[in-house]
């Protein structure tokens, strides 16, 4: 375990390529706070930023963090880069992009090397939210309290389709 102050501990890391992802990256970011999992969002460029990108991710191990979720659009080398500085789990999401519609994203992020893993989620909002649960579900693993916020989602989750009701016929 790395040693830290508790209250500069951050257990996931949420990266984006620009800040224009942060539209479907707050989603991230959300799930984690409403599950009490701290984290530290930033933007941070594979491409214009690649030493930046380093040394966060150093500074992010230091503070205790546990996983990764990186969003990128078009080339999306995000996530792969992200995974060459770590060992960590790596969660990627596609962001949709303005001709391809997030296709070229969810390819780039999917098509990793063997050996150097990217789970990748879902292209947009879904996915970036996804990734978070994915998270906190590897975390749940070894916190009893953390795995019971998610089982008390995941029935709360049921309860809403359970009382559902379609609109009425005209």
């Amino acid at each position: 375990m790395v040693d830290t102050n508790k209250e500069d501990e951050k257990l996931v890391g949420i990266v984006m390529g620009s800040t224009s992802d942060w539209d479907i990256m707050k989603e991230a970011a959300k799930m984690c706070k409403d599950f009490g999992v701290s984290f530290e969002a930033r933007a941070l460029s594979a491409h214009r930023t690649p030493e930046e990108l380093a040394e966060w991710m150093t500074s992010m191990e230091k503070r205790g963090c546990r996983a990764f979720i990186a969003g990128a659009g078009g080339a999306a080398h995000l996530a792969g880069v992200v995974a060459s500085h770590t060992i960590l789990p790596i969660f990627g999401v596609p962001i949709p992009s303005k001709y391809m519609k997030g296709l070229d994203s969810l390819l780039a992020t999917v098509q990793m090397p063997k050996g150097i893993p990217v789970s990748t989620l879902a292209i947009g909002e879904g996915g970036a939210a996804n990734a978070a649960l994915a998270v906190i579900s590897v975390l749940a693993l070894n916190d009893d309290s953390l795995k019971d916020k998610l089982k008390a989602f995941r029935v709360k989750q049921s309860e809403k389709v359970r009382q559902a009701t379609l609109p009425e016929l005209d």
